[in-house]
């Protein structure tokens, strides 16, 4: 592919499409996506396998599941300033080989608190892995068309493996101990330290600017003080140290953007967001993963220990889903092509939402079919949005920023997942917790009641140990609270995307396209 220059107004020729070696380069650049994905929503299925293992607490396990997307989220605007400065291949190559290792360490920990750390130094490693893929593609794709089939084959690729990594732990489950969900990211691993140095050329920012490490700290502590102090509230603790946390947390946040501003040289680059299409593309990003990925910690949970299917059986549930969405991400370009992108992207929304709104009405008992439905229509919406909202946020951005532009595309994409999870899984938590309490079963030995409330596989263990009628109670309770608690978690994220409808419509009202 030959480089254009500003001068020469003719365009694009032919000569210049990309070819095998572009879309080779392509299908090396999704197994990071792909990888980052799957491990984000892996553990969905293993949380029961390891529950029993480890016995971890409710609050544990949520640090378990969502510990991971956070630090990825706050170290990937740094890692893309370090990709700029040391090249974006060889930081990518780097962090995959001790993305390998963090996983061998979680796959055999022996402890939640080890487990914990694990999927910490696995969030590091994965920050390293995803700023250069958007960027890259905007240069390996200079034509429109070629460009956009290029994002995607990148957006199914994402959304894909966020669906994909309960089914693979499903199957992986069904013949294998827990850990194995870890040890699968090996062989993908490999294969990134084998074909990117072959079909990728490195790439790197001849005037980068220095790292301010101020707005490092900035950026790691706001978000992760925020966030615990959210997750805290969110779960019904009002303490002191709750609110503390999260006022610490905003204020960081405050001086985080207001330092950004002063930089001649930003981790983040705040203009783009005068942007309205990167605007409306970024704030779509976050709110479609914040569903999914918050939906699939729920959903799995509820297949598997509520309606008591097997992790195989249960992975089958969602494939409809998986294939839809990835379908919908190819079938959207013609649709494109004849609307206009707000009227695309905020349908989108609304069919999302329209999956969510089933996910509030499903039951305690056999409830397979419509979780099936239900999930099947987010990816649809998912699918049909997620395409052009990364189209909509490299084309936003000067052809200069496009590093900038993706680096905060995907910290969207992976503080929407980690929150996901947080939000909804703590407002399954308190949820299922208060439901149950307020059922009180009769005839149970103490603190029965209280240990089955830490979460449903919880349930499951004590049921089993009381026995007789009154166990088959309390079981038969933990069922139906944990699905009022799924119906909360379901409406919640269904107002949420149906405001980010009405907003991605107001923000794209003067686009053209």
């Amino acid at each position: 592919m030959t480089a254009q220059t500003p001068a020469n107004p003719q365009p694009v020729l032919p000569a210049e499409r990309a070819g095998l070696r572009a879309w080779l380069g392509l299908a090396t650049l999704v197994l990071p996506v792909i990888l980052i994905s799957v491990d984000m929503t892996v553990l969905s299925f293993a949380v029961p396998h390891l529950s029993a293992d480890l016995a971890p607490t409710g609050e544990q396990l949520l640090w378990i599941v969502d510990i991971y997307g956070f630090l990825i989220a706050g170290f990937l605007i740094t890692m893309g300033s370090i990709g700029d400065r040391i090249g974006r291949r060889r930081l990518l190559l780097v962090g995959a080989a001790a993305f390998g290792a963090a996983s061998a360490l979680a796959a055999f920990s022996t402890s939640p608190e080890m487990l914990i750390a694990a999927r910490a130094l696995l969030g590091v490693a994965g920050a390293t892995l995803m700023p250069s893929t958007l960027s890259l593609i905007r240069s390996l794709f200079p034509d429109d068309r070629q460009r956009m089939v290029a994002v995607a084959v990148w957006a199914s690729a994402f959304s894909a493996g966020a669906a994909f990594g309960p089914i693979l732990g499903g199957l992986l489950l069904e013949h294998f101990f827990w850990g194995s969900v870890f040890l699968i990211n090996l062989p993908v691993v490999a294969l990134i330290l084998v074909a990117v140095p072959l079909l990728v050329a490195e790439s790197k920012d001849r005037s980068p600017g220095r790292i301010d490490p101020l707005s490092v700290l900035l950026s790691l502590s706001a978000m992760l003080a925020s966030v615990y102090g959210a997750k805290r509230l969110v779960s019904g603790e009002v303490s002191g140290l709750a609110v503390a946390a999260l006022v610490m947390g905003l204020a960081g946040v405050v001086l985080f953007i207001r330092r950004q501003r002063r930089l001649p040289h930003p981790l983040l680059d705040l203009s783009l967001f005068s942007l309205p299409r990167f605007r409306a593309g970024i704030v779509t990003n976050f709110m479609l993963i914040f569903s999914l990925v918050g939906t699939l910690f729920f959903l799995t949970q509820l297949l598997q220990s509520g309606y008591e299917l097997s992790p195989l059986r249960a992975s089958l549930v969602l494939v409809p889903g998986l294939a839809v969405s990835v379908l919908a991400s190819f079938i959207v370009i013609p649709i494109a092509r004849r609307f206009a992108l707000r009227t695309v992207i905020s349908g989108g929304l609304l069919v999302s939402a329209a999956g969510l709104a089933l996910v509030t009405q499903l039951p305690a008992q056999e409830g397979v079919v419509m979780a099936l439905v239900a999930f099947a229509v987010l990816g649809l919406g998912s699918g049909l949005t997620e395409t052009l909202t990364n189209d909509a946020v490299l084309t936003a951005a000067p052809p200069a920023r496009a590093g900038a532009a993706s680096a905060i595309s995907e910290t969207a994409y992976e503080l929407g997942g980690a929150l996901g999870v947080a939000v909804l899984g703590s407002v399954l938590t308190a949820g299922y917790r208060m439901s149950l309490e307020g059922a009180e079963p009769e005839d149970l030995p103490d603190g029965a009641v209280s240990r089955a409330a830490e979460t449903i596989s919880s349930a499951s263990v004590v049921a089993d140990e009381v026995g007789g009628g009154a166990g088959a109670e309390l079981w038969a309770a933990a069922q139906e609270a944990f699905a009022s608690a799924v119906n909360l978690a379901g409406g919640l994220a269904a107002v949420l995307v149906l405001a980010t409808a009405a907003l991605a419509f107001f923000l794209l009202r003067r686009d053209r396209t």
